[in-house]
Formats: structure tokens, C-alpha cells, sequence
């Protein structure tokens, strides 16, 4: 009997594991195919072609992998939570909305007038995978241009936080984990 629940433990966390580097292929995949597209769109509409230039900033790829992969692991622990597709979709819609009005009820009832509401909501999942890469459009010069004509200042900070990438990636091992455990308490 121990033989046969050991070698069950053993199967779901082969399990857990295989989807999980399933979930690395697919961000990988992803990623590649990213700075693949970005590499050629660079090379024929761009006027510089120094490889540092050209190269510059690449620590924005690493933060669309650690993005995807923590927020495909968060889905993966989702799917094995609720066991059905349709209503793991309809959990994660849920949870943004959940993080959406924790956020409103800190910046407008808590902490009014305050950073205290971002500082925390930083710690939550889907709001630490968002901060990975901040909204990069209004780094392009045609808006940084725009925005000067009209004389507003676009003071955005664009880099890559590494305490960011360390909630990100506490984020992913907990759903990792939290995988295996839902899977060691239950049958497959």
C-alpha cells in the first residue's frame, strides 16, 4: 500500500511537472518569437544599426518571459483548483476584478493620497505580472513628440524592477506548488 501511494505522489508530481515545463516551452516559444519579430521590424525600419543599440534593453524580453510564465502557472493552478476550462476562465476574470476593487477600496478608502494602495497592491499576482513590463507605448517617439507639442511631460519610469521579478517569481513557485498540493490531496 505505501509502494502504490508513493509511486501515486511520484506520478502527480512528474505531473505537475510536465506541465510546468510546458509551461516554460510555451513562454520560451513565445519569447523567441517576440524578439525574433522585433529583431527584423528593428533592423528594416530602424536608422541605427549598431549592435548595441540594436540590442539595447533586451531585459525587457526577459521580463515577457517571467511574465508568462508566472501567469501561466497562476492559470495552471487555476485549471487543477476548479477543474473545469470554462470555469477557470471565468475564475481568473474574477480575480482581476477581486484585484480591481481591493485596489479601489485601498487608494479611495484607506490609504487616500498615499502610494501606500500601489506599494501593496504590487504584492498581489496579476498586478505583479502587469508591473513587469509597464505600458510601453508612450516610450515611442512619435508619443514622447506628441505629448511635448501639447506640453505634457511623460515621466514614466520603463525599466525593469528586480523587485518585481522576485514577487513575480515567488508568485509562480507558490502556484507551482500549490498545483502539487491540490493534486496530492486528490484523485486524478
Amino acid at each position: 500500500v505505501i509502494e502504490i501511494q508513493t509511486n501515486n505522489f511520484t506520478y502527480k508530481k512528474e505531473f505537475v511537472i510536465s506541465k510546468f515545463l510546458t509551461v516554460v516551452l510555451f513562454s520560451f516559444v513565445s519569447t523567441l518569437f517576440v524578439f525574433i519579430v522585433s529583431l527584423i521590424l528593428g533592423l528594416i525600419f530602424s536608422d541605427y544599426n549598431e549592435i548595441e543599440i540594436i540590442f539595447s534593453d533586451t531585459e525587457y524580453l526577459l521580463a515577457y518571459f517571467i511574465n508568462l510564465v508566472g501567469f501561466f502557472s497562476f492559470c495552471l493552478f487555476i485549471g487543477i483548483l476548479v477543474k473545469r476550462s470554462a470555469f477557470a476562465l471565468g475564475f481568473l476574470l474574477i480575480w482581476s476584478i477581486i484585484e480591481g476593487i481591493i485596489y479601489g477600496f485601498l487608494k479611495w478608502e484607506m490609504f487616500r493620497n498615499t502610494d501606500s494602495a500601489d506599494s501593496i497592491m504590487q504584492l498581489f499576482p496579476l498586478t505583479s505580472m502587469s508591473n513587469l513590463i509597464k505600458e510601453p507605448f508612450s516610450r515611442l517617439g512619435a508619443v514622447q513628440s506628441a505629448a511635448s507639442q501639447l506640453g505634457e511631460a511623460l515621466d514614466k519610469d520603463y525599466s525593469v524592477q528586480f523587485i518585481t521579478v522576485l514577487i513575480v517569481l515567488i508568485w509562480t513557485c507558490l502556484f507551482v506548488y500549490g498545483s502539487y498540493a491540490i493534486l496530492k490531496k486528490r484523485d486524478l
